[in-house]
């Protein structure tokens, strides 16, 4: 013992100089599990279970997958509807159903005009009462007043509906104008559009809010962009975040992709980041 400590130094003192180490070592752990127990919940805007997916994925394991990322909901539509009700039935507390009008992939090149692409929305929402929303439907601004459109846009609205739209911002401003009264869910902020264009959409409309799947662009190098952090903090309401497995390989990188939200939500004050990360989404589609 001599070799280590000084001659002087009693048992007593060197019980507490070890004590001190460890009470250090587990401060010192602590803040390395910091960054893991700040983790956020997520509520996710956009997800799909289309057909393709069932054979690779079972319904448990989409489950699985959601919870490991840490999404304790999720929006889910799928081609065909059948998907999401799968998810639905297994986790009705943790699946939020929107209604997706593609019976198949080759209807989104027509359903704006196909009059039987409306009657299966109908029949499907009255089938199940559990649907929160309408989408995600792909369209222009060509296709605005079609009359598939006109009619989800009516079923919409008198049945409180959210509409998810994959538009750019001339067609959602567009959607906005020719349907006041629709809620309109913008799927990833337009895929393009600038924090000013989409901060100038949202001073506008009241029944827009926007998700922000494959937004990479809001933090393309794992810091968040000044101009898009400034809109979060002046719209906190209105902003959810989604991952989008539109292809089924996207399952592969759900945790990765809901990891680098996360790194950008920290950069944010907690109360906006809780916002946006799950609090919205709540509020906007409470719990059954």
């Amino acid at each position: 013992m001599s070799a280590l400590y000084p001659a002087d130094f009693s048992s007593a003192t060197i019980a507490g100089t070890m004590a001190r180490l460890l009470a250090t070592l587990v401060a010192a752990l602590l803040l390395v599990a910091t960054p893991a127990a700040a983790q956020l919940p997520i509520f996710d805007a956009h997800i799909h279970y289309s057909r393709p997916d069932w054979d690779a994925y079972t319904p448990e394991r989409v489950l699985s997958i959601l919870a490991q990322a840490g999404v304790r909901r999720a929006i889910v539509s799928s081609t065909p509807d059948d998907g999401t009700l799968r998810l639905y039935d297994r986790s009705p507390a943790g699946i939020v159903p929107f209604l997706r009008p593609y019976r198949t992939r080759e209807d989104m090149d027509s359903w704006t005009r196909d009059p039987a692409v409306a009657a299966y929305v109908e029949e499907r929402l009255d089938k199940r009462h559990v649907y929160r929303g309408i989408g995600e439907l792909h369209l222009g601004a060509e296709d605005v007043d079609a009359p598939t459109v006109r009619r989800i846009a009516e079923l919409a609205k008198a049945r409180d509906l959210f509409v998810q739209c994959h538009i750019d911002e001339t067609t959602v401003e567009k959607m906005l104008t020719t349907y006041p009264g629709v809620k309109i869910l913008w799927a990833h902020a337009g895929m393009s559009s600038t924090a000013a264009t989409v901060g100038r959409l949202l001073d506008r409309y009241s029944m827009l809010w926007v998700e922000l799947a494959m937004r990479t662009d809001v933090a393309s190098d794992g810091t968040l962009d000044p101009e898009w952090r400034a809109l979060f903090v002046r719209r906190p309401d209105r902003f959810m975040v989604g991952t989008d497995t539109w292809t089924t390989s996207r399952w592969e990188v759900v945790r990765q992709a809901t990891a680098a939200v996360q790194q950008w939500l920290s950069q944010l004050p907690r109360d906006v980041a809780e916002q946006i990360a799950w609090k919205n989404g709540e509020r906007l589609f409470p719990p059954p």
